[in-house]
């Protein structure tokens, strides 16, 4: 995500740096032109107007509460993070009170990790929440609108925090529930010769990030366990209509999903 952020900037003629442990990520950034400086010394944003964070929420917290004495007076930090209750609640208790915290999130991630998948291209048709609190200024959520814009997202919403992470529970976290649990069903990698574009699309999100997602589900463990029990009891209404050989409820149902499903056809 942060590298495609980088792709863009080069475009529009922004000037980005990039603060990363990884040494060739830097330079394959510097390479491509998408940076003008990088390195892993948390005072190189000491001169940053908006830093974009991409780490998990726990080290986000952390990195903040390290590394504020770098962040310049006025500067507004920002990030990509998949919930957002705890996260703005932690970075607010702890952040400079002449530092702007505007939480965002990019709806447009992809189930790789690491720059060699840095696609500008993504964002485009893509959706952008900000989730501004009482905390936050006119000119904070107006920069985070204008920032989604240049980034080229077409559809920019805000949403309080609640609102954020009870949606997520439902578009994102059980989604991926699913692909893995539909994966671990049993050992079913010998039908790999025999699958089809069905299979390869409903799971294709199960190719996750072990390191990533546990915490996000925790952290919004509340909502996601409500979606996983409506879920598991939409998939036992469908059983019972199946076990009753009851063939238009089981249309009535697809007729259903066929309709819902149009409404997130993209363009």
């Amino acid at each position: 995500m942060a590298a495609a952020i980088f792709r863009h900037c080069q475009k529009r003629d922004m000037h980005a740096s990039a603060l990363i442990i990884d040494e060739d990520a830097v330079q394959c950034a510097l390479d491509n032109h998408w940076i003008v400086a990088g390195g892993s010394d948390a005072s190189a944003v000491k001169d940053a107007d908006i830093i974009i964070s991409a780490l998990y929420p726990h080290v986000f917290v952390q990195w903040v509460k390290e590394n504020q004495q770098y962040f310049k007076s006025g500067a507004l930090l920002s990030d990509v993070t998949g919930v957002k209750r705890e996260v703005l609640r932690d970075i607010n208790a702890e952040l400079r009170s002449d530092v702007e915290f505007i939480a965002c999130h990019p709806m447009a991630g992809k189930e790789f990790k690491g720059i060699k998948y840095a696609d500008a291209g993504r964002f485009a048709n893509a959706n952008f929440i900000i989730v501004p609190t009482d905390k936050n200024t006119k000119d904070a959520v107006q920069t985070a609108h204008q920032l989604a814009e240049i980034l080229g997202f077409t559809k920019i919403s805000e949403l309080t925090a609640e609102e954020h992470d009870r949606m997520i529970g439902f578009l994102s976290q059980l989604t991926h529930v699913i692909a893995v649990s539909l994966m671990n069903v049993s050992d079913n990698t010998h039908l790999v010769d025999y699958t089809g574009d069905s299979f390869r699309d409903l799971t294709r999100i199960a190719k996750i990030n072990e390191d990533m997602w546990p915490e996000l589900f925790i952290l919004n463990k509340d909502n996601l366990i409500r979606e996983i029990n409506e879920f598991s009891d939409e998939l036992l209404r469908f059983r019972n209509l199946l076990e009753a050989e009851d063939v238009q409820g089981m249309k009535d149902k697809m007729i259903q999903s066929t309709e819902r499903r149009k409404k997130f056809d993209k363009s």
